[in-house]
């Protein structure tokens, strides 16, 4: 049967694909992601204040996210707002993409009670857009072209059928037989962005998974991997594949492609955590040198926590209280560590080379 994008593909076929999977090439590959993600475990682990990760690089990971889906922010405006504990002059983009990296820290610590389902979708969804979002009962959701509105694709429709495409989908990631996790992870992804479940934050929603699922399967403890990075580099490759599997049955390639992603994306991540810990030590050694009388070593991990560090969370961490807390970031500030700004009736202290290290492609 030919496919037509403008009609509901409600012949999806279910998981597991009837294709042949593991191909020499494909084995190949995973190869070398399972090594590049063994090391990114590896140096993680070596972090001893583990929030430095996860304040850091599931901000970046939900910045790309969210840009593949054209909502852009700046990467200095997500870490500016990501511990502003209210709404208050947060731009709409960046909003969302904070909401992002909340969704993915709830998905998280969720793994802890029950496995990934149908209901960890939906809860992820409903925190990215900020609202309740359900499966979708109604019809007439198409994917168009942003440049022509031509329909590209059309998801399957009615409820009933999503749901159980979504349990079969569900069922898969929990058992794909002898199949290479690295494998099911392509396939899981490619099926979850087929079936379309909501109105609205799939591509998002579908990013998250694709971490958890890797912590889930023991690839990875902490969801530190900044997979969006190689997505957004060849977004068009990205979807022209996803809609090659649905035309025209080719598998081999989507998951070369997502098995390079996270190989490529997990040497990134593991070389941008060595040089924040190399920063971190440099920090602190100029701290102990130049500021003697107020260094230790707990408040040099702090001010790595997140790029922008204020009075409360000296506060907050038990390291001082207000006054001498404000008097120790002015000091870090008088040596060139920190930068103070002001923001309305707020003190930021910006760690500078932080921010400019996270934000950089590079790593130096």
């Amino acid at each position: 049967m030919t496919f037509d994008a403008t009609t509901p593909y409600n012949a999806l076929p279910s998981l597991p694909p009837n294709a042949l999977l593991e191909s020499a090439a494909v084995l190949k590959a995973c190869i070398s992601a399972r090594a590049a993600l063994a090391d990114l475990k590896a140096i993680g682990a070596v972090i001893p204040n583990q929030s430095i990760l996860i304040n850091s690089i599931p901000l970046l990971e939900a910045q790309a996210s969210s840009e593949i889906e054209n909502i852009v922010t700046t990467g200095d405006r997500l870490f500016q707002f990501a511990g502003t504990p209210t709404d208050s002059g947060i731009d709409p983009a960046t909003k969302e993409t904070l909401r992002y990296r909340t969704a993915l820290a709830n998905g998280f610590a969720s793994l802890a009670d029950r496995p990934l389902s149908t209901r960890t979708a939906v809860e992820i969804c409903c925190t990215i857009k900020g609202t309740d979002m359900d499966v979708r009962r109604t019809p007439g959701t198409a994917l168009a072209n942003d440049r022509t509105g031509e329909v590209i694709y059309t998801p399957p429709q009615g409820e009933p059928l999503l749901r159980d495409l979504l349990g079969n989908w569900e069922r898969y990631i929990h058992d794909h037989g002898s199949v290479d996790p690295l494998v099911a992870l392509a396939v899981q992804h490619y099926q979850f962005e087929a079936i379309h479940p909501f109105t609205d934050g799939n591509g998002r929603t579908g990013r998250v998974l694709n971490l958890l699922f890797l912590v889930s399967h023991g690839l990875l403890d902490l969801p530190v991997l900044y997979l969006s990075r190689a997505i957004i580099r060849r977004k068009s490759d990205y979807y022209r594949l996803l809609f090659d599997v649905t035309a025209h049955g080719k598998w081999e390639p989507w998951l070369l492609f997502m098995i390079d992603a996270v190989a490529e994306t997990a040497t990134w991540t593991s070389a941008k955590i060595r040089a924040i810990r190399v920063l971190l030590d440099e920090t602190a050694q100029t701290m102990r040198t130049k500021a003697p009388r107020i260094y230790n070593r707990e408040l040099a991990e702090l001010i790595f926590s997140q790029p922008y560090c204020r009075i409360g969370n000296v506060v907050e961490a038990g390291l001082a209280k207000r006054q001498t807390a404000s008097a120790n970031l002015k000091a870090l500030a008088s040596i060139g560590l920190l930068e103070e700004r002001k923001a309305g009736r707020e003190r930021l202290f910006v760690n500078p080379s932080l921010l400019h290290l996270l934000i950089a492609d590079e790593q130096e």
